[in-house]
């Protein structure tokens, strides 16, 4: 950047120098044309009052005198050369015995006089700073009598004024460059510190911890390159989250799969074997044996329903969906539960569900609330729907319950998590599976001794 600044200055600086150049060199001989037109108009006059006196031979005579005087009139030296190329005359016959001018007209200019041309200027070289025009002057009849010749010492190639003008913009740039060079070093230390900033922040990225999000004040560049990354923090954070829960949720059902199969295994052998006992030992008691193997076989029944939540758990059957007509269906589940309250409007709505997965849902959460509820307490359980949009219906189970601490709210749908006495603690995690199944999603809120509400949302037919 730095580079392309310098280059557009020296650029402009050239393209300033060659300016003046070329305005001064317009202006000289614009100034030699007035004063060879002056100078010309005077010799005109001078020659027409003495016409017997108009030829090449006497203009040496003639002019003796008055070329001196026309000089001085207008400061500028008078040449007069016959038109075969010789010099005549001049009011400075040092210029050329000194060789600063020659003393034959050179034979381009000639040319011009055999052609008619009647003016010509011949621009100053890089070698000579004089600027000569060349005028043929003629007789009365018509014919060439002269070349009047007038060299222009061009007192500077650039003006004072434009000098100073150069010496000002120069100074000007100088400052604009240095600024420049400031502004860049600012600029680049404000963005490389901003980078290294983020850059460690990014280091510190950890998959699964809690990563702070960069805190930046200024809505410039980067910080839309903190916001990106915030924002992309925050969902990576999200999915790690979700497959933390899926690793888990995967884990749980291999461990229900072998939990289910090695208790499943020897309760038959166990069931048959206690059942034989009771049939075969002869014992004096007969009432307490009847008391042991009736307390075995209620173990062995706890123990087969464990095993048997733990395959449900492990292995969710095929969903059969169908249209349901949500109203109805609640009404038909709400029968099988005396104590729930119904509160569903009057709107009928169609989702499509696995009727039987849906129950189970439904039937869990009723169960989980009629259990939250403590003895010393009146159950309240209220079930119902509300249309959330035009997309989405919202399914609700509520109740007085004890509540659900606010420490074991994030565990709610994991393996293990209960409020009851009994149980498995793998209701919820069955449900919210079941629920994912039908592209919905569940939800609660819960106040702490006053009760909890679940929120089952699922998309409408």
């Amino acid at each position: 950047m730095l580079f392309m600044i310098l280059v557009s200055f020296v650029l402009t600086g050239l393209i300033s120098l060659y300016h003046f150049e070329e305005e001064n060199e317009e202006y000289h001989q614009s100034r030699l044309k007035r004063k060879e037109y002056a100078i010309e108009s005077n010799i005109e006059y001078f020659l027409a009052s003495r016409p017997d006196q108009q030829h090449p031979d006497s203009l040496a005579s003639l002019f003796s005198n008055k070329i001196c005087e026309l000089a001085d009139v207008h400061n500028l030296d008078i040449n007069l050369f016959s038109p075969d190329g010789e010099l005549i005359i001049s009011s400075n016959f040092t210029l050329f015995d000194n060789e600063m001018l020659a003393t034959e007209v050179p034979g381009d200019i000639l040319d011009m006089v055999v052609e008619g041309e009647r003016r010509f200027i011949q621009p100053s070289t890089d070698t000579s700073d004089v600027l000569l025009i060349y005028s043929i002057l003629y007789t009365v009849d018509g014919a060439p009598l002269a070349i009047l010749n007038l060299p222009y010492f061009e007192p500077d190639r650039i003006p004072a004024q434009d000098v100073e003008f150069l010496e000002t913009l120069i100074a000007l740039y100088i400052i604009l460059f240095v600024a420049a060079v400031l502004l860049a070093y600012f600029l680049s230390n404000y963005i490389t510190q901003s980078l290294t900033a983020i850059t460690k922040k990014m280091q510190m990225v950890q998959l699964g911890k809690n990563n702070e999000p960069i805190k930046w004040r200024s809505q410039d560049e980067i910080g839309a390159l903190v916001d990106e990354y915030n924002r992309m923090m925050e969902q990576l954070e999200q999915h790690a989250i979700k497959l933390a829960q899926s690793e888990r949720e995967t884990a749980w059902k291999e461990m229900a799969k072998q939990v289910a199969h090695e208790i499943k295994n020897p309760l038959t052998p166990m069931r048959l074997s206690v059942q034989m006992l009771e049939r075969k030992l002869v014992v004096d008691d007969k009432q307490k044996l009847n008391e042991f193997t009736e307390s075995m076989l209620s173990q062995i029944d706890a123990l087969s329903n464990i095993a048997t939540a733990f395959s449900r758990f492990a292995s969710m059957p095929e969903m059969k969906k169908e249209q349901v007509n949500l109203k109805n269906f609640l009404e038909r589940v709400n029968a099988a539960h005396e104590t729930v309250e119904l509160d569903c409007p009057e709107e009928e709505i169609v989702i499509e569900a696995d009727k039987d997965q849906l129950t189970r849902v439904l039937n869990n959460l009723i169960l989980n609330a009629e259990q939250a509820v403590p003895e010393d307490r009146e159950p309240k359980v209220v079930v119902g729907f509300n249309r959330k949009s035009d997309e989405e219906v919202e399914i609700f189970v509520s109740d007085n319950g004890v509540g659900i601490p606010e420490s074991r709210r994030e565990k709610v749908f994991e393996p293990s998590f209960t409020t009851k006495t009994q149980g498995m603690g793998l209701g919820l995690a069955m449900v919210k599976n079941i629920v994912k199944g039908f592209k919905g999603d569940i939800t609660f809120t819960s106040k702490e001794g006053e009760g909890t509400t679940f929120i089952v949302r699922l998309p409408i037919s």
